[in-house]
């Protein structure tokens, strides 16, 4: 596609002197430019170059840099990393520690960092190589004493309240939800039918640099994480980007044909039977309304079969409790849909692993827990789970003749 005029003008400038001019813009007239927005517009329509294409990800380094190296905007951020908790994320065969003397939950992990930077010396403890992933607890109050935090995290940590300038992170509090949004047309043009599902790990793989770009954004601490949560959870945000109507030139018709295939696939994917029974009960309902990007991405982890780089960039953000919440909710609103994944996907044992993962760090946290039991009804929606899931295992059996058969799992 033709960029406009205006857009081809900064383009035939260098990436520093463009993402210079729109930091200077945006402070200036303390809101989004035009051009910024023309600009997002060209970079991130997908009918103009694939999510894989490393300029656009070079450009989208520069422009959340606002003129300086991704280097030093990284190393500035990082100084207002104030998480009270560790969050550090690791995946299958990941070495880590579990000290049952400090511990609250049986299922709490130490990364090396903390465990070494705090005091266990003589304390029950064990180094272990982690079976399906896992994040580091260090500072989270609900499944570690006070005692076991290392002097980095933890409610009384000092520099709790620092907080980073207006216009260092503005831009990307701009840029967010557009990166966000460009993610999500890649999993709208790459679902394919069940028939096809070999495909999502090729479109994964085509989405690996974009998504290394997030986690690299994410690593910033929780200053950017902040902006991430933010930009995943704004309602109005998500209706803005993605409720469209079609132009009477038809210019945005990928877009308005891009809400389309996600609603088909929305209704798509199916529930488990016996919920029907319940749908009077709050959070029973198995009728999926998407608010948020987040809800929606939720929604693409599912469908995909929980690819890596997607589950633990979303992990990464929870030591940030609005988000952590926000996401909670959406897993638990998808949960129907999961327990089908886990008995139909295609790498089961994977799949399973990987659903403990966000599991253990969700529902490790007694009040959270509890929370999605009174407002999700939590417990009926994971046994009616379970019964569909055991179901599916129970083969007929004639051990005790033709005539009484019975079935066994």
């Amino acid at each position: 596609m033709a960029a406009p005029s205006e857009v081809t003008a900064l383009l035939k400038r260098g990436k520093r002197s463009v993402a210079s001019l729109f930091k200077g813009e945006w402070s200036r007239r303390n809101g989004s430019p035009k051009a910024f927005k023309e600009f997002l517009d060209y970079l991130f329509d997908p009918r103009r170059k694939s999510i894989e294409d490393v300029d656009t990800i070079d450009w989208c380094r520069w422009i959340v840099a606002g003129g300086a190296t991704f280097d030093e905007f990284s190393a500035a951020v990082k100084q207002y990393d104030n998480a009270v908790t560790c969050g550090l994320v690791w995946t299958k065969n990941f070495v880590a520690y579990r000290c049952r003397t400090c511990g609250i939950s049986p299922c709490m992990s130490l990364c090396y960092e903390c465990f070494h930077s705090g005091n266990h010396e003589g304390h029950d403890f064990n180094m272990f190589r982690s079976q399906a992933g896992g994040a580091c607890d260090c500072g989270d109050i609900n499944v570690l004493n006070k005692s076991g935090f290392c002097s980095r995290h933890g409610p009384d940590r000092k520099n709790l309240n620092m907080t980073p300038p207006t216009d260092l992170l503005a831009i990307a509090e701009a840029l967010m939800p557009r990166v966000i949004l460009r993610l999500i047309h890649h999993f709208r043009d790459n679902c394919k039918p069940m028939a096809y599902r070999d495909t999502f790990s090729l479109a994964m793989n085509d989405a690996e640099h974009f998504l290394s770009f997030m986690h690299s954004l994410s690593d910033m601490g929780a200053a950017m994480r902040r902006v991430m949560g933010l930009a995943l959870t704004n309602t109005t945000m998500y209706k803005y980007l993605t409720e469209v109507e079609e132009l009477p030139d038809y210019s945005n018709s990928y877009f308005v044909e891009s809400q389309k295939n996600y609603l088909v696939e929305l209704n798509s994917l199916s529930v488990p039977k016996g919920f029907e029974d319940f749908d009077n009960l709050p959070g029973l309902s198995q009728e999926l309304h998407h608010s948020c990007l987040l809800d929606e991405l939720v929604f693409w982890m599912v469908k995909y079969e929980f690819p890596e780089k997607l589950v633990t960039l979303l992990l990464s953000l929870l030591p940030d409790e609005h988000y952590k919440e926000a996401f909670t909710k959406a897993f638990v609103k998808h949960y129907s849909r999961i327990s089908l994944v886990l008995v139909k996907g295609l790498k089961r044992t994977e799949i399973g692993n990987r659903v403990v993962h966000i599991s253990v760090q969700l529902f490790s946290n007694e009040g959270l827990a509890c929370q999605m039991v009174q407002e999700y009804n939590l417990l009926y929606t994971l046994i009616i789970s379970l019964t569909h899931m055991i179901e599916n295992t129970l083969l007929e059996s004639s051990l005790e003749g033709e005539s009484n058969r019975k079935l066994h799992s």
